[in-house]
């Protein structure tokens, strides 16, 4: 049927749904296996919300259908691109995906420890940053001992590596 009779309150409304977290075109989207769950336990989560949206007015079902369909379509997405990286299949004395870290800030002494892990499970305030972030960046390929420098907008900030190790959080 054509556009011209249909009445304007009738135009279906267009969801304004929060781009998943971003990952550069050409970049594998690696996950660890706890990753990989937590992309299907959301996946869950929104088909359950989808079998019952909750409200009885049918224009609101109708919006949350379709708000709840655009965010599956996202996530369907990065799913199917998911690769799972097997974290006993890394080399154990180098940093790559998956690996938790130590790191010594020089100066301060404090001692943090992070786990490179993929753009949708990255979570600073549980120690896991994305393999794609600048620091992660500086890390990769590097061992025990080594140390690096991260250059950000105002300071410069050096760190030691002190341990390297690989298990699912």
């Amino acid at each position: 049927m054509s556009r011209g009779f249909v009445k304007e309150d009738d135009q279906e409304e267009i969801p304004l749904v929060t781009q998943r977290a971003h990952l550069p075109e050409g970049v594998p989207n690696f996950v660890t296996r706890a990753g990989m769950d937590q992309l299907l336990a959301e996946k869950q989560l929104l088909d359950n919300e989808k079998d019952n949206p909750g409200s009885t007015n049918e224009n609101d079902k109708r919006i949350a259908l379709n708000y709840i369909n655009a965010k599956l379509n996202l996530l369907n997405n990065r799913i199917a691109e998911a690769r799972v990286v097997n974290l006993n299949e890394q080399p154990q004395n180098e940093i790559r995906f998956g690996a938790s870290v130590t790191l010594k800030t020089e100066g301060s002494g404090t001692i943090q420890t992070f786990q490179l892990v993929g753009v949708d499970e990255a979570d600073i305030s549980k120690g896991k940053i994305s393999f794609i972030s600048p620091l992660a960046r500086l890390l990769i390929n590097k061992k025990t001992g080594d140390k690096v420098l991260l250059k950000q907008a105002m300071k410069e900030t050096g760190f030691e590596i002190m341990d390297i190790t690989y298990r699912e959080v």
